[in-house]
């Protein structure tokens, strides 16, 4: 179905649910009752700002009135923006402590501090990848401390808009375009959910202003220095104001149109992996030869993706120069090929091999854990 259609249709389907309530605190409640066991309760990411905010609003909202399942309000101070990280801490504290004095049952906070600058310094990390990884860590830490199920955070159709539109600038292909996910795997019983995703940013604004509830405001969210702001600041705006003003939910409908043709597309590289993939040799991965052949390169690719993905190898430094190379091995005379992350690649005879320099036991890749699991998932934020 073409951009515009999908659209549309989902426009419409949202304007009949929404009529005299608004959009976020039905979004809420459509993702709670579709969730298989919500009961144990949900972390809800709270930096301080408008995204999640109206999060912690309408989730609390959207509870039963009368067997309301607890929610812990988790925030974690990056300590990057010295007295401004404080104050958000303090809002989020002061928060809690206004929806208690409300009479708002089953709310807890759980707050934390960690001196990312640093720890990124130390690793020789980029600090927003670093940043990411940790906050999603630390979430999974308080789910599990809670015996919670779930992670919710305030990503919109705004953050859906701008890493798509990101991703198109960078070159990406299908998995690229899919952006953020609504929900993904954080680990064994840990489900990450994103319920404000189909929501603009004007819709959070709205809804806020509705309750009069206060937020906090980032100032490095203006820092044009960075491209996510120069997108956001300036070339999101700009398309709307000259091309599309619905530029937003065009880009957030291209997402959803791109996972549900990547379904289908995974479907068949997992039948492929599964066909062609015989038992490990130690920690080296065996393929059967003959299988992988029979397979389109597209297919081929994606596999190799979902491998790449499952053995926690770095997915984000190859690119299609290196899988082509990976593909040479498997259809050209090319025997051998040593790719991105130490991981080396030979054909011998009827199989061909893969394996990683300083690979780790499967005992040590189990230890991982949730972690694993989330870095895993990292290629959808």
């Amino acid at each position: 179905m073409p951009v515009d259609c999908c659209l549309k249709r989902k426009t419409e389907n949202w304007k009949r649910k929404t009529d005299g309530q608004s959009l976020v605190p039905t979004l809420c409640w459509e993702t709670l009752r579709s969730l298989a066991d919500a009961s144990d309760g949900i972390v809800v990411a709270v930096s301080g700002g408008a995204d999640s905010v109206a999060l912690l609003r309408a989730l609390d909202t959207a509870r039963h009135s009368h067997t309301p399942f607890p929610l812990v309000l988790a925030h974690l101070n990056h300590q990057l923006r010295g007295r401004d990280s404080d104050a958000d801490e303090e809002f989020v504290g002061a928060l809690h402590a206004q929806l208690i004095a409300a009479g708002r049952p089953n709310l807890m906070l759980c707050r934390t501090r960690r001196d990312l600058a640093t720890q990124a310094r130390a690793e020789g990390a980029n600090l927003e990848a670093l940043a990411r990884r940790e906050r999603y860590r630390w979430l999974a830490e308080v789910a599990q401390a809670h015996r919670m199920k779930y992670i919710a955070t305030g990503h919109t159709a705004n953050d859906q808009a701008e890493t798509v539109l990101h991703r198109l600038l960078r070159g990406t292909g299908l998995r690229g375009l899919r952006g953020i996910a609504p929900r993904r795997s954080l680990g064994p019983e840990l489900t990450l959910i994103r319920p404000l995703l189909p929501a603009t940013r004007a819709d959070i604004l709205a809804y806020l202003h509705e309750l009069g509830q206060p937020y906090r405001e980032d100032a490095s969210n203006r820092d044009l220095r960075f491209t996510r702001n120069r997108l956001r600041h300036e070339l999101l705006p700009h398309l709307a104001e000259h091309y599309n003003p619905a530029i937003v939910r065009v880009l957030a409908s291209l997402a959803e149109q791109a996972e549900e043709t990547y379904r289908i597309e995974e479907a068949e590289a997992l039948t492929l992996l599964s066909a062609a993939e015989l038992p490990r040799a130690g920690e080296r991965l065996i393929f059967d030869l003959h299988h992988l052949r029979t397979a389109p390169r597209q297919r081929l690719r994606e596999m190799f993706c979902l491998v790449w993905l499952r053995e926690s190898w770095p997915l984000g430094r190859m690119d299609r120069a290196a899988w082509e190379r990976l593909a040479s091995v498997v259809f050209e005379d090319l025997p051998a090929v040593d790719l991105p992350g130490g991981v080396h690649v030979r054909r011998r005879e009827r199989v061909v091999q893969i394996g990683r320099a300083g690979e780790p036991t499967k005992i040590e890749r189990e230890g991982r854990g949730y972690l694993g699991s989330a870095q895993r998932g990292s290629d959808r934020s």
